[in-house]
């Protein structure tokens, strides 16, 4: 790649489509754009493979679900838990998240990452708290072995005990790979002392055994079966045991499947319950031994194990963010619940993507859509309800946290993300691998389209990492991995960046803008950006090459710049690094950046374009067709002719330059971003910083008649989490601005955490968004421990360098 300003023109993208070898028969197979990258894939690196790899295999890594176990392998035995609730005086089946349950609280509120977790669900007075462990001893197999306990206690205060005076837990086992064979241990039933579930074998763990430990009175059903719809479990399990709104009916053994690839064992006993489901591997004929570790993981020795572990999450939370004297004991909760449940989100998915084709591409091979490879995915997810799936534009921001938490994990899913590089050097914004996965997104955004990008915020972890490695923050053995990772990964990390520059560039020099906008609607007020990851945030009324995207501009000096420090820590400075600071003067020329995007007279940085204010929607008539009466629908209506102009919003997009570190110290124009940040009229809230100012024709405004407004005035974590930063380094740069910009910093940030730990003990949650109109209420997804999980960063004043 070339990073010097002779470079920086428009791309060609006609190369996206090409055949790998040229204009061949097959060549709908062999398309550049479902090509791997051409070089080793980083997972293969020593440094994943061994002890790192096993201590991962077993895990939490079903995000869509309240609990689901698995392994980190294609075709995984898997594990779960349903349970029978209570709702408006009806008996309710739970399985999947979804907001429709309208659980009062659920979420891991302590999780390391590797082998143990803490998560408390209330649904509707009923508490259910789940605690999973892993051990490895002597004896076990690949993964070792692991227990969840499982605890329901309900508010008879409050309850009818006619429908809670019984509670029902269904575990279940479900096996991915045919071959293999779910046995039970029907021994369960017949001698009250044996306490076998399950049992089979796997040629990646050898032997296994499922085993239930409990003091309680319980009573245990099964049934066998045999489907390929993992995800539709719930409905499974609910057929079995009849209608639930008015009673529940018990499994029953079902002797006409020889080889189920699906076991649930119901669980009933009067309330509270608790039991100890314990999973040991590497096993073969009973022996003392295999009896002495299911010992070891229930019962009084879990519980001694599960309160270690407790205390060494929060010793280490306590020692990594510091946060005695810097806030309230409420406030710690908060943010160690954001973490818990960040960590215990990350999800495993194995599958191929689904990938658009041009309108060229499919006249010419008779299809819409191609596959991608084949391919596993360790990430972690925005959210468990709406979002259980990876995001690229979402995962820079995750590893802000997960890098301070365990460089290892997230070294791990960075190169996950890295491997799903196409030949080009693109990277799918979304992945949806997996029937799991399917099931929770809507089709019309399932298809990837490989013109489009998002922004490449893995750069900003990265950043992090190679800071500390050159401070020696991080012990020998950390920094030696980082810096293998950097080298095998920096080939990846300058085609992503090549792609950027060769694809979504602009017809003037340092200009970019993004690719993907719809030129044709006539439905949306403002065309939406979704590859920017602003979705409806207003830019040009008439998408087209001119335009100019100030964010864009300035995530491409942020890559390179990221570039250039790991050219210089891999010592490969002088051969490339050039290219790259040739790229950053550029795009850091603060007289460019200004005759391109400021106005003079607000002093605000805008985006560019074919633009008018004088944009519509209104009803209009529909004709009618065949049955179809006529009826109105709104339509978009443009009452003058757009010209090439700043395109007057202000918000975080205008912030941007402000958030990179671009404008001087000394600088009015910092002084005129001050202004703007702080100013009620505009910006301000006591609850943070807008999306867009209230002053913007599109503030608060629908983009269609369903779509409602999402980055119009809403407060977003991550933006307010890079103002902040950017405030911080403000307030310690000497200047004219110095002092307002720490006074406004810490308004800011206290704002900011009093909003989210309020909303959070009134409604159990962290929110995707906050509501800048209804006294800062939490709404969208929830919980959303994506990248609002950076208010733990808030708290501990721990910011990216800028």
């Amino acid at each position: 790649m070339s990073g010097s300003s002779s470079s920086l023109g428009t791309g060609n993208q006609s190369s996206l489509w090409r055949s790998v070898d040229g204009d061949d028969e097959e060549g709908d197979q062999q398309l550049r754009v479902n090509t791997p990258f051409p070089a080793p894939k980083i997972m293969d690196l020593p440094q994943f493979q061994g002890e790192h790899k096993e201590s991962l295999y077993w895990g939490t890594y079903r995000p869509h679900v309240y609990l689901g176990i698995r392994t980190r392998t294609p075709r995984s035995l898997m594990a779960g838990l349903i349970w029978i609730g209570v709702k408006d005086g009806k008996y309710v089946i739970r399985h999947v998240c979804e907001d429709s349950d309208e659980i009062s609280k659920y979420g891991w509120t302590h999780h390391n990452g590797r082998d143990y977790g803490n998560q408390v669900i209330v649904d509707h007075g009923m508490t259910l708290t789940t605690e999973f462990l892993k051990t490895k001893e002597d004896g076990c197999g690949y993964g070792g072995d692991w227990a969840l306990r499982i605890d329901a206690q309900i508010d008879k205060d409050n309850l009818d005990e006619e429908l809670w005076g019984t509670g029902h837990l269904f575990f279940y086992l479900a096996e991915e790979e045919d071959s293999n064979v779910l046995s039970i241990g029907r021994e369960k039933l017949d001698t009250p002392d044996s306490s076998l579930l399950a049992y089979g074998s796997r040629e990646d763990i050898g032997g296994w055994e499922l085993h239930i430990d409990s003091t309680d009175d319980l009573e245990i059903h099964y049934s066998g079966f045999r489907t390929p719809h993992f995800h539709k479990l719930a409905e499974l399990v609910q057929n079995a045991i009849g209608s639930h709104e008015t009673g529940v009916g018990l499994l029953q053994p079902d002797t006409s499947e020889n080889s189920p690839n699906v076991l649930v064992f119901q669980i009933s006993a009067k309330f509270p319950v608790r039991a100890d489901i314990s999973f040991v591997s590497g096993t073969g004929l009973p022996s003392s031994r295999d009896a002495e570790r299911v010992k070891n993981i229930t019962g009084k020795q879990l519980s001694n194990t599960l309160i270690e572990k407790q205390k060494e999450f929060d010793e280490k939370f306590n020692r990594l963010f510091n946060l005695t004297d810097k806030v309230s004991s409420e406030a710690v909760t908060v943010g160690r619940a954001a973490l818990g449940n960040l960590i215990g989100g990350i999800g495993y998915f194995y599958g191929q993507s689904k990938i658009s084709l041009t309108q060229d591409m499919r006249d010419k091979h008779g299809k819409d859509f191609v596959p991608y490879w084949p391919a596993e995915m360790y990430t972690a997810v925005p959210g468990r309800t709406t979002f259980p799936r990876g995001f690229l534009w979402d995962e820079g921001f995750h590893q802000l946290l997960i890098c301070r938490w365990d460089i290892k994990i997230c070294l791990d899913i960075i190169g996950h993300w890295l491997d799903m590089m196409n030949v080009d050097g693109w990277i799918p914004r979304e992945l949806v691998l997996g029937t799991e996965a399917l099931s929770k997104i809507p089709e019309e955004y399932v298809a990837q389209h490989p013109t489009n990008g998002n922004p490449p915020t893995l750069f900003l972890a990265l950043k992090d990492l190679v800071n500390g490695t050159s401070r020696n923050q991080f012990t020998t053995s950390e920094s030696n991995e980082i810096t293998s990772f950097l080298d095998s990964a920096f080939v990846r990390l300058e085609a992503w960046f090549q792609w950027f520059h060769n694809t979504q560039s602009g017809k003037d020099v340092s200009s970019y803008y993004w690719h993907g906008r719809d030129q044709t609607t006539n439905r949306q007020l403002n065309p939406q950006t979704l590859t920017s990851g602003f979705d409806d945030y207003p830019r040009a009324s008439h998408p087209g090459e001119e335009e100019r995207h100030l964010d864009l501009r300035c995530w491409m000096l942020f890559a390179a710049d990221r570039l250039n420090s790991i050219t210089k820590l891999l010592g490969n400075h002088n051969e490339v690094g050039n290219e790259y600071e040739s790229t950053v003067r550029l795009l850091s020329d603060f007289e460019l950046l200004n005759k391109m995007h400021l106005d003079d007279v607000s002093g605000a940085y805008f985006d560019f374009g074919n633009h008018t204010e004088k944009v519509r929607l209104v009803w209009r008539d529909t004709e009618s067709l065949g049955s179809n009466p006529a009826s109105q629908e709104l339509i978009r209506e443009v009452m003058e002719i757009p010209q090439l102009s700043l395109v007057p919003h202000l918000g975080y997009v205008s912030l941007f330059p402000f958030m990179t570190g671009i404008i001087p110290s000394e600088s009015p124009i910092l002084g005129k971003q001050l202004d703007h940040i702080f100013d009620r009229s505009e910006l301000w809230t006591d609850f943070g910083v807008l999306s867009l100012a209230k002053s913007s024709t599109l503030y608060d405004k629908y983009n269609t008649e369903h779509e409602a407004p999402y980055w119009r005035g809403s407060i977003w974590m991550n933006m307010n989490y890079m103002i902040l930063s950017a405030l911080h380094h403000y307030s310690t740069e000497d200047g004219p601005y110095k002092l307002r910009a720490r006074t406004i910093y810490e308004e800011l940030r206290q704002n900011l955490i009093r909003n989210v730990v309020d909303n959070y003990f009134k409604t159990g949650y962290i929110w995707e968004q906050y509501d800048q109109k209804n006294d800062g209420k939490g709404r969208g997804v929830h919980p959303f421990t994506g990248w609002t999980s950076l208010i733990l960063l808030i708290m501990a004043e721990t910011y990216p360098e800028i």
